[in-house]
């Protein structure tokens, strides 16, 4: 199951998702942004991060990191990364915090004591999906987030539930929440057809194809403006008109590439080549 992507989705849908897990959340968690990076010195990838809003008073940035396999050196890796990042971009910000979603607290860690400081200290948050409570009472995002621990024969159930949930919610938001539950379902039956899981949660083919013609106009124009935000903060030069012209002409699949692509850049020249190569 590709849950780094589903996760990803969710964070651009709503930022404030990540905030609705913590119990001491920033007072300004609706104006954090979502973003990726990647630190290319040391090779070091962040799965997400939340930038605070610009303002004389700099915020506090947190990192956020899905984690659904064990890994014996995950807190190393992820201080490090942290904390590079937050040397390398100190003037814009506070203070740093980390985010760690899990399905279940057997897939931390084993050797937690070098890392105790953090986590007493509040540096590190740790977040087991399982712990959260009944799915029917969470927030929309967090009830999402624990979709993607179920299993196959309770999740299908819980899905409809958060559709039949998700109108009661506005558009675009509740086509929006339509879309991450399904893109969850299609990844847990991998071996289903979209039509097949559209059967699964009583999604009428009608529903679907509006939905999508509205979607994919949506999707492609935010997924074109994410990348062009990214290249600014990754190179601190604006995008050229003609070139930001070129991205938002590229279909949905195409920016999704970028988007991975643009982490391999070394500056905004490469963006030129890899567009002309579409």
């Amino acid at each position: 199951m590709k849950r780094d992507s589903i996760f990803y989705k969710l964070f651009q849908q709503s930022p404030s998702a990540l905030f609705q897990l913590l119990k001491t959340p920033p007072s300004n968690a609706e104006a954090y942004s979502f973003d990726c990076v990647s630190v290319k010195e040391s090779k070091f990838e962040i799965d997400g991060i939340f930038l605070p809003p610009e303002s004389k008073d700099p915020g506090i940035v947190y990192f956020c990191e899905v984690q659904f396999q064990k890994d014996e050196i995950l807190y190393e890796r992820l201080i490090a990364e942290c904390t590079l990042y937050f040397y390398r971009n100190r003037e814009k910000f506070s203070d740093w915090k980390a985010v760690v979603i899990y399905p279940s607290k057997g897939v931390e860690q084993s050797d937690l004591k070098p890392h105790q400081v953090f986590f007493e200290g509040g540096k590190i948050h740790r977040v087991y999906l399982n712990k959260l409570g009944d799915i029917r009472k969470l927030p929309i995002w967090v009830a999402l987030m624990v979709l993607t621990t179920w299993s196959k024969k309770t999740a299908p159930d819980e899905a409809r539930y958060l559709l039949e949930r998700s109108q009661q919610e506005p558009e675009p938001l509740s086509g929006a929440i339509m879309e991450m539950v399904t893109s969850i379902m299609v990844s847990k039956f991998e071996k289903l057809s979209r039509k097949d899981i559209d059967t699964m949660l009583g999604i009428t083919l009608k529903e679907t194809r509006v939905y999508q013609e509205a979607r994919e106009e949506g999707l492609e124009e935010g997924h074109a403006n994410l990348i062009v935000r990214q290249l600014k903060k990754r190179f601190g030069q604006e995008v050229s008109e003609e070139m930001r012209a070129q991205i938002e002409s590229l279909p949905l699949a195409t920016l999704e590439n970028l988007g991975e692509a643009l982490l391999d850049f070394t500056s905004l020249a490469d963006l030129q080549p890899w567009l002309d190569a579409q």
